[in-house]
């Protein structure tokens, strides 16, 4: 259910997967807040390690309206744009995958460009940085811990939002509202902040990447897996899930689960339970979905 960011490899051959296929998936996520100067760019950082005992990890990842930084360490860090629709990719045994996930809007400062130009890619970060990339490529493989690791690439983001332009604050008001509410009318919104939904949907494509019509499809999806995180079984409570998270019906969520992440809902929550089960806590990215009392009723793990 966590959708980090990973580097691609390729499937094991044909004479391998029979083997790979009675070992168990052994991997681990850990989130935690950013510092304090972050606090208005950065979601979560994250480390994500997969056992050397472990069979090949398929990750599916949803579109969470965000674009992130993300390293396997000992490759070329990497810069991932806000998606529209499921990214499946493999992590081999023994990966190690550091990340920072920025807060929908705040891409410009730290990419130092629209976030319409990496809407939807997956770029080496030289092909926006140049040079400088591979040197923190480097530092980050020489860092003693993921942890580490995970810290440095932090800082290599607060040092270009020093350097970047100013967050536009009528689009970050604007994410907080299509966020917050389940129910959301674009229309309404745009109404709220005194402009055009032309002028919202502009400033919004610049900002974060999607239309507000399409960000507010995401965090709802987004929102149903936050709120199967705070229950015991929730590939049992399809029904209550759809409603909670603004759907139309559950059918409308089954709709929305395959274009999105590729999958029914059903399929994605009974793989979450197996592989959350040992209690992955997705609080610090999942918890601005939710109201304080869902907040307060989470389970310990996903």
């Amino acid at each position: 259910m966590n959708e980090s960011a990973i580097q691609a490899a390729a499937p094991p051959p044909a004479g391998q997967r029979a083997c790979a296929e009675q070992r168990p998936v052994l991997q681990t996520v850990r989130e935690r807040r950013p510092i304090a100067a972050l606090a208005r760019y950065v979601t979560c950082v994250w480390v994500q390690e997969v056992s050397p005992d472990s069979a090949p990890f398929v990750h599916r990842r949803a579109p969470n309206g965000s674009a992130e930084l993300a390293c396997v360490l000992g490759s070329a860090p990497r810069v991932l744009g806000p998606q529209t629709g499921p990214v499946a990719e493999v992590l081999v045994p023994g990966a190690t995958v550091v990340g920072v996930r920025l807060r929908p809007g705040a891409a410009p400062p730290v990419l130092h460009l629209p976030s319409s130009e990496t809407a939807g890619l997956d770029l080496a970060a030289d092909e926006l940085w140049g040079n400088g990339s591979h040197a923190l490529g480097e530092a980050l493989a020489a860092a003693g811990s993921a942890h580490a690791a995970a810290a440095l690439l932090e800082r290599a983001v607060a040092a270009r939002v020093a350097d970047g332009p100013d967050l536009d604050p009528l689009a970050c008001e604007a994410v907080r509202r299509l966020m917050r509410n389940e129910r959301a009318d674009v229309r309404a919104v745009a109404a709220s902040l005194f402009i055009s939904e032309r002028q919202l949907r502009r400033r919004c494509d610049a900002a974060v990447g999607l239309t507000p019509k399409m960000l507010h499809r995401i965090f709802r999806f987004q929102r149903f897996i936050a709120l199967a995180w705070t229950l015991e079984q929730p590939s049992t409570q399809l029904a209550r899930l759809a409603a909670d998270a603004g759907y139309a019906d559950q059918a409308h969520l089954t709709r929305e689960a395959k274009r999105l992440e590729g999958r029914s809902p059903r399929t994605l929550l009974l793989e979450s339970e197996q592989r959350c089960g040992c209690g992955h806590d997705h609080s610090v990215s999942y918890g601005p979905l939710l109201r304080p009392r869902q907040r307060r009723h989470a389970r310990g793990g996903p």
